[in-house]
């Protein structure tokens, strides 16, 4: 596995990848199987604006020399008790479907971690689906649930919009 930084030239990339990955794993989760969300959140201008701002950094994780999967980071951002000086938002992270269950997921927690640590934070946090098998993972990982939400968008299956947060301590 390796993990690469993303620059601008990424980008047409990061939307295959994330177009790629989220339709094979969330369109049970609307009405419209997704196509909303991935059309409004997962296009050149909406990635390269996330991109522009100086606290996000994006990475393409690759396998075998193809981009398999992606990671988004904004680097200080609290929660809770936990101040952005002290905390680092996991806010995406996609695979696709063939790279599952290769560890590559478990590599890129680690990977997230030192990342984090390298720049002083105690903790990791995220905010995952409840009805996502992803919940699991976080928590064989460390990560323990300290709230939950709600996602709030058009389309959105209401039995299928809670949200777990979710912090990994450091």
């Amino acid at each position: 596995m390796k993990i690469k930084t993303c620059t601008t030239e990424d980008i047409g990339e990061l939307v295959r990848v994330s177009t790629q990955s989220y339709n094979e794993h969330y369109t049970y989760l609307w009405h419209d199987k997704g196509e909303g969300y991935v059309r409004d959140n997962f296009n050149f201008d909406r990635l390269y604006s996330e991109m522009s701002d100086a606290n996000s950094v994006f990475f393409l994780v690759y396998d075998g020399g193809n981009a398999v999967g992606l990671i988004k980071l904004n680097i200080d951002k609290g929660i809770g008790d936990f101040s952005a000086d002290m905390a680092l938002e996991l806010e995406r992270i996609y695979f696709v479907k063939e790279a599952s269950g290769k560890g590559l997921g478990k590599e890129a927690i680690d990977f997230v971690a030192d990342f984090a640590r390298e720049r002083g934070k105690v903790v990791v946090w995220l905010k995952t689906m409840d009805s996502s098998a992803a919940l699991e993972f976080y928590k064989k990982r460390g990560f323990q649930i300290i709230g939950e939400s709600k996602v709030m968008f058009a389309n959105i299956i209401d039995a299928f919009s809670g949200m777990r947060v979710m912090v990994l301590h450091l």
